[in-house]
């Protein structure tokens, strides 16, 4: 059972699904807050040689900076623990084979954990648009990819954040079998408002 789980949650079809039936079922009563500024940062990441499912022809780089805006649909206990919605937008490049290309993502996602932020458990899943997406002999496909993503995030001091990301980029096959995507670790340092 746990194994197949673990499958649903790697197909991004099941994950985007996941999403947006969480977001709709917040009810009216935990949409209590406006659209606001969460954080903003920089973050730098670096992929090995695994992707999910296969193995990837590159090792690729990517740095960019971020915002991350609270949605109004959220829900807290009195304890002050509990789930927001966030839409995180970054922009940055991305190398592999000598090459430098512009990156953009927009990407919507779910937060876990307390409402001032000390610590968060997100979970994503959006788009991202590259300026150019052959890399050598690794064909993304095309300039349009789906984007994944799984993060832990901690507050250090005051409003300064670190944070873990593990983010997942393909195409899902629409530009055909022979596209191939890339997974990255990424680390952040970000300033939460």
């Amino acid at each position: 059972m746990f194994w197949s789980i673990g499958v649903c949650v790697t197909n991004p079809r099941v994950v985007a699904m996941m999403l947006v039936v969480v977001c709709l079922l917040v009810p009216a009563e935990g949409r209590a807050e406006d659209v606001r500024l969460l954080d903003i940062g920089v973050r730098a990441g670096f992929s090995g040689t695994d992707l999910i499912g296969e193995k990837t022809l590159q090792n690729f780089q990517q740095y960019d900076v971020f915002v991350s805006i609270a949605l109004p649909w959220e829900r807290y206990s009195e304890s002050g623990w509990g789930v927001r919605t966030r839409l995180l937008a970054s922009a940055g490049a991305v190398r592999a084979a000598g090459r430098d290309e512009f990156v953009t993502t927009l990407v919507p996602g779910i937060a876990l954990g307390d409402k001032a932020g000390r610590v968060s458990f997100e979970l994503g899943g959006g788009i991202a648009l590259f300026s150019g997406y052959k890399f050598g002999n690794q064909n993304l496909g095309g300039p349009f990819q789906f984007v994944w993503d799984i993060s832990v995030r901690t507050a250090l001091y005051r409003g300064l954040r670190v944070g873990y990301w593990f983010q997942h980029v393909s195409d899902a096959t629409i530009y055909g079998s022979d596209s191939r995507g890339y997974d990255l670790n990424i680390v952040e340092i970000g300033y939460r408002f």
